[in-house]
């Protein structure tokens, strides 16, 4: 089948009403962290979840009835911080921002489970595009959500070859407000800034920018995330009105301080445990590379460079290496203790921003990582679910629940016995419709 009649298929697909489909005695993890159902049942009529119960509760007339015996459903998770059109063919190239890789992209995403992402920033004016598209139904894939450009640094972050046309980068608080209101106008449906000066090697978005921009946003009824590396700008951000940290504090621990402003204020912590560990994991753990999971995520020609010893030679002799480390340890320890101090967690991973980021196995790896941290599989599966869709602000989705969407893994195991668990994928199910092959 070639790639112009997938897709025509998959479009049908998501335009034709099916008939309602009954999913009975599975295992519901419903996403909101209650207790799973036991010999559960879940009916889905077009688009959407009509039913959820027990055995027994009532099959529409001409339903098709799959018996889930032993499989779990749970709802598809949701990334918070990803990206799309950023890495093409193993590499950041700034040609990679184009509609049939972003295509490619948000497939494959689906394909491991993966129902909705948030492209926090480098994203090209043809993002809204894609994202309008998909809500009439004429694209393939996770559903995208999109942050657009995001507020850069000149010479300074994010330092990615990336086209002019995907990050801002203002010189004077004037334009960083004509940026916010530009994004405003074409309906973002988040706004990102980097404040880092990534590992004290270049110039840092100024405070006064910064409290510009959100001032504006929260104007424009537009939330902003921000790029952070360290505790103190965390703190600073905070008190600016900042809606979220779309990565870990890492140059230390958490004190209480922070913990406390971000409960008050409502704001979301996203970890992405993968980004630093991503830089020397798979240098570590070669045995990963063997793992039919994460090889159909990426292609062969990336797969043998990070087997090679080349790779291992440069990071071996990167002088950030003791410092990435260092950073993910950090990462970890926080994690814990923004979630024991109670603040609001949602599941990103940063993937897609670079070639280790890897979309799609990320996300389970991030799961994984979670509960090393200390948070229980239930705890991280809420905050894959639930916890990301009412960050992005999609009441629509998250949890399976009547009236949602139906979008949904069907799994082969049970992830609240091992987090592992969630990669055994039997289908996905995005919008009432089963999607594409799953992942390997």
């Amino acid at each position: 089948m070639t790639a112009k009649v997938l897709l025509s298929v998959l479009l049908v697909g998501l335009s034709v009403s099916a008939q309602p489909v009954v999913f009975e005695h599975a295992r519901l993890i419903d996403g909101t962290g209650r207790p799973p159902v036991e010999d559960g049942v879940l009916v889905i009529d077009g688009a959407r979840i009509v039913a959820v119960g027990k055995a027994g509760t009532r099959r529409p007339k001409g339903a098709r009835v799959i018996d889930a015996t032993g499989k779990t459903l749970m709802p598809g998770i949701i990334v918070s911080h990803g990206h799309v059109g950023v890495v093409l063919e193993g590499k950041n190239r700034p040609d990679a921002y184009s509609r049939e890789n972003i295509e490619h992209q948000l497939l494959q995403y689906q394909r491991y489970g993966i129902t909705a992402v948030l492209a926090l920033g480098l994203n090209r004016d043809l993002g809204y595009q894609i994202r309008d598209e998909q809500h009439a139904g004429k694209f393939p894939g996770a559903s995208l959500f999109t942050a657009g450009r995001g507020i850069g640094v000149p010479d300074g972050a994010p330092p990615l070859p990336v086209a002019p046309d995907q990050v801002y980068r203002p010189q004077t608080v004037e334009e960083a407000v004509a940026e916010v209101k530009e994004t405003a106008g074409h309906h973002a449906d988040m706004l990102k800034i980097w404040v880092d000066d990534i590992f004290g090697k270049l110039p840092k978005l100024k405070r006064e920018i910064y409290q510009a921009v959100i001032e504006e946003a929260h104007r424009s009824k537009l939330r902003v995330a921000a790029h952070v590396f360290y505790l103190e700008d965390a703190k600073a951000l905070a008190n600016s009105g900042l809606d979220a940290l779309a990565h870990s504090v890492r140059d230390t621990h958490v004190d209480d301080a922070l913990v406390q402003l971000m409960k008050k204020k409502g704001m979301v912590y996203i970890a992405t445990l993968n980004v630093d560990e991503s830089s020397f994991i798979f240098a570590d753990e070669p045995a990963l590379l063997d793992d039919p999971f994460l090889q159909g995520a990426i292609g062969a020609p990336q797969l043998e460079f990070l087997k090679s010893p080349e790779f291992k030679k440069k990071l071996d002799a990167d002088p950030n290496l003791p410092k990435n480390r260092a950073a993910h340890a950090n990462a970890l320890f926080n994690l814990k203790a923004m979630h024991d101090g109670g603040v609001k967690i949602a599941l990103g991973t940063d993937s897609g921003g670079s070639p280790t980021r890897i979309q799609g196995w990320g996300e389970h790896r991030e799961l994984e990582l979670m509960v090393r941290a200390g948070l229980t599989p239930m705890e991280a599966l809420v905050a894959a679910t639930r916890g990301s869709a009412e960050f992005l602000g999609a009441k629509d989705r998250g949890t399976l629940e009547k009236g949602k969407r139906a979008d949904f893994i069907v799994l082969a195991a049970n992830p609240l016995e091992d987090i592992k668990n969630s990669r055994k994928i039997e289908s996905v199910w995005l919008a009432g419709q089963e999607g594409p092959a799953k992942a390997k």
